[in-house]
């Protein structure tokens, strides 16, 4: 954990943060009954934009609260240490609402150390995730190396016809996925895979991540 740059929430605002609803930035659970999910989200946070995650308020937007705040917090930091790799920044603090209950508040800050995994005693391999809008979805694995590279310096990439097709082709249908690159231009996946993540690396492309496949568009 590191300092936070984050403000400071009292009960008041957090029932103000609470009204906006679930987002990119904001996640609501009501326990840590599963830490191992809510692991996720975290990791998710870290490999997007930072978030904040409140313990104790329904996917409704109800603020009530858990009652056992050191048990929940345990768990949750306990899963974190245990199955995320690398560690992400992040602090955490409670809120009282009354004597008995209070919210658990965890901000997640964005990192320079991508892209964080999760892997959870029941998979045999470690899985990545990102934050689109209210929802965590599994990164692609363009995605994986696009996190892995996005802070280096010089990317190269050679513009031959594949590239000034793919160029025309968004300047008219505004989006492609990987598979219809790859079969339009008769390329092996590995191949089309390779020219679209240099292209996000060199801030010629957007990748817009999703659940069953990303998009790519014109920056």
């Amino acid at each position: 954990m590191e300092e936070d740059k984050s403000p400071f929430l009292d009960l008041k605002a957090i029932k103000n943060l609470v009204k906006q609803g679930e987002g990119l930035r904001l996640e609501f659970k009501m326990k840590v009954k599963f830490p191992e999910k809510i692991i996720k989200e975290m990791v998710a946070f870290a490999n997007t934009d930072g978030g904040t995650l409140l313990i104790g308020v329904s996917d409704e937007g109800q603020v009530q609260g858990v009652k056992f705040v050191d048990e929940e917090q345990f768990l949750l930091d306990r899963a974190i240490e245990k199955y995320c790799f690398p560690v992400f920044s992040y602090t955490n603090y409670r809120v009282e609402i009354d004597s008995q209950r209070a919210i658990l508040v965890y901000h997640i800050f964005p990192s320079i150390d991508k892209p964080h995994l999760v892997q959870v005693a029941d998979e045999s391999q470690p899985k990545c995730y990102v934050r689109i809008k209210d929802r965590t979805v599994q990164a692609s694995k363009e995605m994986k190396q696009i996190l892995r590279r996005e802070n280096e310096e010089g990317i190269q990439f050679s513009f031959g016809p594949a590239e000034k097709w793919l160029m025309e082709y968004l300047h008219e249908n505004q989006q492609i996925t990987l598979a219809l690159f790859a079969e339009k231009q008769s390329l092996p996946l590995w191949l089309a895979s390779r020219k679209l993540v240099l292209l996000v690396l060199a801030r010629v492309l957007r990748i817009l991540p999703g659940e069953v496949y990303d998009i790519y568009t014109l920056r």
